[in-house]
């Protein structure tokens, strides 16, 4: 009799893990289709034409650009470098020092003969103390503002209260540019009369490529696995997820590393929160929020195109630490706007967007990390029990290794950012493998996180830089 009951017991959990992977897939397979379609509408364009018209200032919108730096010493003095030699008629650049213990402020002042300037600076967000504010003597649209560490979010917010220009834009203190990347991350809102308030660009991996002064010479791959697998991750997270997304209205994660906001809307939502590890999520959740509140038709829009380079972690240890604080940022994200979950007031964002991140995303480790113990338990207990294991790493493999490989496909057929054909053929016998290894440690990293937020530790985590500018 018990081992009826125990029989019941595994054949319904093995059913719902299957159930649960099974309409993954589908979600995913619609994502993919929507963004198959997407790419192939817009890349029939001729690109270059579409954004000369931009380069006339008569046309554009001034942007403010936001670097907040803490500890970026390695490639502080590259990334500004890319920024300054942006194609974009009008913009300007603020480096906020966040209280860095090395040599980040003295080398932006030496590098781009910084002086110090006196100016009132309006406070419509608070943050923490300000210190000298200086202007380089070469760049006259190049700022430096010096400030008591706060964090990421009170270094976006100084900038914010410090900037002259409409729209503004946040990039990581290590993010190269490509020179266009303005020209097209603007296009849509320039084109919808404001009715487009935010848009992210896609966020590549530098690792691996050649960059001198601050600018791209050759893209390439890196001979560290781990790196390959992130360069995967993100292909399928940018190019499947965040298009299907933003094709209708649902995107709630707008990168950090690269997005251009509309200052207004952005204070009117009070900035950036400092208060959670996932702020750039956290703004852009409350910011559709508002907007709903307010009955706003507007819009927020993921550009494929223009594309941000940035250095990600070559050392596991580094990568865990980010994985776990990536998801205790969701968490919070989703906690903190809880009442939006189901609440048709909140339309689609409440009915689709919330449950899927609720449900895929917050959640989903816990359910995979629950189906590889299910996997290895089954190959003991033999019989029908085998069956389940193979059934579920079937269904595995097609949720992580095929998807994957379909994001590496999609690269080639659209951006084509990697040029050797033996790059492409390394990421798609790379991406075969991550059903097997990379994929069961990113969940198992993301649960660490769940167990972190369980505990109470907020810390961010040391994440060391190398540079990745000659």
């Amino acid at each position: 009799m018990s081992f009826f009951h125990w029989g019941d017991i595994v054949t319904a959990f093995a059913s719902f893990i299957a159930i649960y992977m099974v309409i993954v897939i589908m979600f995913y397979t619609i994502i993919l289709v929507i963004s198959m379609l997407q790419l192939r509408k817009e890349y029939q364009l001729d690109r270059v034409q579409v954004y000369e018209d931009y380069m006339e200032e008569i046309y554009t919108k001034p942007v403010s650009i936001i670097v907040p730096a803490y500890n970026e010493e390695a490639g502080i003095v590259h990334s500004v470098r890319s920024l300054l030699s942006v194609n974009y008629p009008a913009f300007e650049v603020i480096v906020v020092n966040d209280g860095s213990t090395d040599h980040t402020l003295n080398k932006m002042i030496d590098h781009y003969d910084m002086k110090e300037i006196t100016k009132v600076v309006r406070r419509q967000i608070n943050t923490k103390p300000l210190g000298k504010i200086y202007q380089s003597a070469i760049f006259a649209h190049l700022f430096l503002i010096d400030k008591e560490n706060g964090g990421k979010a009170d270094a976006l917010n100084v900038g914010l209260n410090f900037s002259h220009y409409p729209y503004f834009c946040s990039l990581d203190g290590d993010s190269v540019l490509e020179q266009d990347a303005f020209l097209k991350v603007m296009k849509p809102i320039i084109d919808s009369n404001e009715e487009v308030i935010a848009s992210g660009g896609s966020v590549r991996i530098a690792n691996g490529c050649q960059i001198r002064n601050g600018i791209i010479q050759k893209i390439g791959l890196s001979d560290k696995p781990l790196v390959v697998m992130q360069i995967i991750e993100y292909l399928r997270a940018f190019l499947m997820g965040r298009i299907g997304l933003s094709r209708h209205n649902l995107l709630l994660i707008i990168s950090g590393a690269f997005g251009v906001f509309s200052k207004n809307w952005v204070i009117a939502a009070g900035g950036y929160r400092t208060d959670t590890v996932g702020e750039d999520m956290e703004l852009v959740v409350r910011i559709h929020r508002l907007l709903k509140e307010k009955g706003q038709k507007k819009k927020i829009v993921y550009v494929p195109d223009p594309v941000c380079w940035t250095e990600v972690p070559e050392d596991i240890k580094f990568l865990r630490r980010q994985r776990r604080r990536w998801h205790r940022g969701l968490f919070e994200s989703l906690w903190i706007h809880k009442k939006i979950t189901l609440n048709p007031k909140y339309g689609s964002i409440g009915l689709l967007a919330f449950p899927y991140f609720w449900i895929v995303e917050f959640f989903g480790p816990i359910i995979e990390l629950s189906g590889y113990f299910f996997m290895i338990l089954c190959l003991f207990l033999g019989g029908i029990y085998i069956e389940f294991a193979i059934l579920l790493f079937l269904l595995s493999c097609l949720y992580g290794s095929i998807f994957s490989m379909a994001a590496v496909l999609l690269e080639e057929w659209s951006l084509t950012k990697y040029p050797k054909v033996s790059d492409i053929i390394k990421l798609f016998l790379y991406s075969l493998t991550e059903t097997i290894w990379y994929r069961p440690l990113t969940v198992l990293w993301r649960c660490e996180g769940m167990w972190q937020m369980l505990r109470g530790d907020k810390s961010w985590g040391e994440m060391k830089r190398k540079g990745v500018s000659e």
